[in-house]
């Protein structure tokens, strides 16, 4: 089993406090293994009020949090049981599990927020082999010559008419390849 995004629908207005309670329960029941990374989709905006500039976050999608897990029965108990958690999106009830969200729809949002799906250092290295999975070189595998991690880009080299080229991709452009 690999590691893949969900949905959980929590109280409206609750989703901090959901996150908080989440990543305490997988410490304390030792599920680090399983549960990685709680977030909560929200984005900076900027409001002009009485001609002040404020800058303001809102949620992105008020009443659900995206958690990055691995779906263990125990992984799910913990997350379901979690106070403030509602359910899963995705899960048609009477104990059936949940569908993860797809790499391009996780892509999307985390990306809005400035974050990556893929953790660079832990997932993602220099020498690893990659798909490009959108843009002009969809569909194309190259391996990673440079990541910048500060502005979520790397350097891939690919082989374009018999030559390698160094392409400058985004990481939301890229998966990981189990290509060799």
């Amino acid at each position: 089993m690999e590691k893949e995004w969900y949905v959980v629908n929590t109280y409206s207005g609750h989703e901090n406090k959901v996150k908080e309670k989440l990543e305490m329960r997988a410490s304390s029941m030792g599920m680090e293994d399983y549960i990685f990374r709680v977030v909560v989709p929200e984005q900076k905006e900027i409001e002009v009020k009485d001609g002040v500039q404020k800058e303001k976050i809102k949620k992105m999608f008020p009443g659900y949090i995206l958690v990055e897990m691995i779906m263990s029965d125990e992984a799910w108990f913990v997350v379901r049981n979690t106070p403030g958690v509602t359910g899963f999106i995705g899960s048609s009830g009477h104990g059936a599990k949940p569908f993860p969200l797809t790499p391009a729809e996780v892509d999307k949002i985390l990306g809005s927020m400035g974050i990556s799906r893929l953790e660079i250092g832990n997932e993602l290295n220099i020498g690893d082999t990659v798909k490009v999975i959108s843009g002009p070189f969809a569909n194309m595998y190259g391996t990673v010559k440079e990541v910048d991690p500060v502005n979520q880009t790397l350097e891939v080299a690919l082989d374009l008419f018999g030559q390698e080229t160094n392409v400058e991709l985004k990481l939301a452009e890229i998966e990981l390849s189990t290509k060799k």
